[in-house]
């Protein structure tokens, strides 16, 4: 017998996706404008730093004519972000994406204005001045603070607001590295905490305008050239990159212990920690000494790995001096992203790997993509933004299902050893846990009449003019639905009611409730064999 349709839908979504929609759009255009402004303000602080002059044309601090005194510039511009810190706001300080997530879990997806400002200003002169930071994390943090504000006028949920605020931060990368679909699932794997129509569309929305408004201050995709690559389906690519990207997950939570093993370091230090970022700056100076390409966002040194013709002197640097630059300087609590160092360090790993083994430019332009991608996935945890986002950097297609294999065993090895990634582990200093599995909430797949004590009497028809202080479940609603009615209201038990007679039919209570999440014990721990478990209409035997 046919049954009738449920009237439950696979999606919680109302018009309202319309309103946030719309807004997105704007939130794109605020948070690409931002974005360019942060580049230039960057470029502009190297400018002034290094070589004393008035311009925002992009330059790298390598080639600055002042000698030995390159090691007084970070010192200086750690103790312009210290004061700033100190007497603008401390949310400054940091990689940009944990004071996004925090901003989101405890305080209702409410950034301070101040952080709008101060968090692009305070990164162009940390970077400027010498840092070995990324532009990326900053430009999120201020994307999503845009994203906020602009909520925080208007008449919205808490759940409103945080997709806003995430369709800012979505936007900002989008706009920074031309990804907008890379952008989308970082949203997703490290910033909603749902995937729902009605938080991926908006996001979606802002990350595809940056994306199409970048062309006409940026220019088009993809931002690193690769050379031409071709018979990436061998089978030996596929091990290799398997392995690569294993190898990749270990030096992933290796740079994830070293940078808060320096963090710890600072913290034992008896000065104020409006001093840190000067003295971080003191390492970063004495760095770039002997390794000047470690200042600095370093795009020049990922485009050069992308190219296949990285030397060994310059990828020595980045695995040794580079590495300790950032994670000592980033430790002391400046302003500064962690992306683009990352991929920096993983793409010199991919191509150390192509020149022991004697590879073609083509090939170690190929490694370095794959440890690029796999340091990404490992550190970050975020294998699915991992792989897009090294494809459309690159608009290298023929590395993908390699790309995959190595970003998954490096995602694998890093969540076998590290019981937080590099971004959750400052919340988890902070006294917060932040879980990043997500899954369908048990009690949305199972019906309340699967639950539900039967009344053991006929009950009166539920009338259509039915007092809203009768609280009730529907049979064919979910157990979730029939929880989130008693903790609103405050009740152990509802009355359930058959939709379609609107006859009451029986009770639930919340230790009903509570076996309704039996079952996912049950599917989680119960090991069988399915073949000895032979059903008994079929004549077997157990």
């Amino acid at each position: 017998m046919k049954s009738e349709p449920s009237a439950l839908r696979d999606f919680t979504v109302d018009r309202r996706v319309w309103l946030l929609s719309g807004v997105s759009i704007g939130i794109g255009a605020c948070a690409t404008g931002l974005a360019v402004l942060l580049l230039r303000l960057i470029a502009l602080s190297t400018n002034l730093f290094y070589y004393h002059r008035f311009s925002t044309d992009a330059i790298s601090p390598a080639g600055s004519p002042l000698g030995h005194w390159m090691v007084v510039v970070p010192v200086v511009g750690g103790l312009i972000v210290g004061v700033m810190a100190r007497f603008g706001s401390d949310k400054i300080r940091g990689h940009g994406i944990p004071e996004a997530i925090e901003a989101i879990l405890l305080h209702r997806a409410k950034v301070d204005p101040k952080i709008a400002v101060l968090k692009p200003v305070s990164a162009a002169i940390a970077i400027g001045s010498g840092g070995p930071f990324g532009a990326e994390g900053p430009i999120i943090m201020t994307g999503g603070a845009v994203g906020s504000l602009i909520a925080q006028w208007m008449h919205v949920t808490d759940a409103e607001r945080t997709t806003l605020l995430v369709a800012g931060a979505a936007a900002g990368m989008s706009a920074t590295f031309a990804t907008p679909v890379a952008a989308i699932l970082l949203a997703v794997e490290l910033l909603l905490f749902e995937w729902r129509p009605r938080s991926l569309v908006p996001v979606a929305i802002a990350s595809a305008t940056a994306g199409l408004l970048r062309v006409f201050w940026l220019g088009a995709g993809p931002l690193f050239q690769m050379p031409v690559l071709s018979g990436t389906h061998r089978i030996a690519f596929a091990l290799g990159a398997l392995m690569l990207g294993a190898l990749l997950g270990l030096v992933s939570a290796g740079m994830s212990r070293l940078m808060y093993a320096f963090e710890d370091l600072f913290e034992h230090l008896h000065v104020h920690w409006m001093w840190w970022p000067a003295i971080g700056g003191i390492g970063i100076g004495v760095g770039g000494l002997f390794f000047p390409r470690g200042l600095g966002v370093g795009y020049d040194n990922i485009a050069e790995l992308l190219h296949g013709n990285a030397t060994i002197g310059l990828i020595v640097g980045i695995l040794i001096a580079k590495s300790l630059m950032w994670a000592f300087s980033l430790g002391s609590g400046t302003s500064g992203g962690v992306l683009a160092p990352l991929l920096m360090i993983g793409g010199a790993v991919g191509a150390m790997a192509g020149h022991l083994a004697h590879a073609s430019v083509e090939a170690q332009a190929f490694w370095a993509l794959i440890g690029m991608g796999s340091m990404l996935a490992g550190a970050l945890g975020v294998p699915l933004t991992a792989i897009l986002f090294s494809l459309e950097v690159t608009h290298c297609l023929p590395a993908l299902l390699p790309l995959t294999m190595a970003c998954i065993a490096s995602y694998l090895v890093t969540s076998l050893l590290m019981p937080r990634s590099i971004l959750t582990e400052k919340l988890s200093r902070r006294g917060y846990h932040l879980t990043r599995e997500y899954g369908v909430d048990p009690l949305e797949l199972v019906i309340v009449r699967e639950l539900m004590s039967p009344l053991s009497v006929s009950a009166p028809v539920l009338g259509a003019n039915a007092k809203l202080s009768e609280f009730y479940a529907y049979a064919d609603g979910t157990a979730r639905g029939a929880a989130e009615i008693m903790a609103t209201e405050g009740l152990e038990t509802l009355m359930v009611i058959d939709r379609a007679t609107r006859q009451a039919c029986g009770t639930i209570s919340l230790s009903d409730l509570l076996r309704g999440r039996v079952r996912t014990v049950e599917r989680e721990n119960e090991r069988l064999r399915l073949f000895d478990h032979v059903p008994a209409e079929s004549g077997g035997h157990n």
